[in-house]
């Protein structure tokens, strides 16, 4: 049986509320056997794949540069992809769901590239909530709930 894949998007600083809320996913990802998926870097993405290894899980950063030593020191599988924020669609392509936590501009482009493939995100306090009609959940234990369940409907 094949994995899931969940992608964890957020800014590359964060606040420590923040990057608490995405360790907590990162853990909970790992405890339920999804391998966590985002950018590699630091802030949300580091504190997920933090998270993640605390929970035994696996790691893959698909980094925007062409060294794989940028990735942050919890990527399990750190891919080079040398094409700078482009690899944002690559993030959200291969993700079965995806949990957006803060962010910035470059998480407001992966939102947007999810909406428009129909890649399911939910929001964990993200910073769109004025502009954007996203599913919106409270807590970690929540935004991995629903990532879970959207990525199991569409295993199937």
């Amino acid at each position: 049986m094949r994995r899931v894949l969940v992608a964890v998007v957020g800014g590359s600083w964060c606040t420590s509320e923040e990057a608490e809320w995405a360790g907590t996913v990162g853990r909970l990802l790992a405890e339920r056997g999804a391998v966590l998926l985002c950018g590699g870097l630091g802030g949300v993405m580091e504190a997920a794949a933090r998270g993640a290894k605390e929970g035994g899980g696996l790691t893959v950063g698909l980094l925007p540069g062409v060294d794989a030593e940028e990735a942050n020191p919890h990527i399990d599988v750190p891919i080079a992809t040398g094409m700078g924020e482009m690899r944002n669609a690559l993030i959200v392509r291969a993700a079965h769901a995806v949990i957006a936590i803060g962010g910035g501009w470059g998480t407001l482009s992966e939102i947007a590239l999810a909406q428009r493939i129909n890649t399911p995100v939910v929001g964990l306090h993200d910073a769109f909530v004025s502009t954007l009609d996203l599913p919106r959940v409270a807590t970690p234990q929540a935004a991995v709930e629903w990532a879970m369940e959207q990525a199991r409907q569409r295993e199937v």
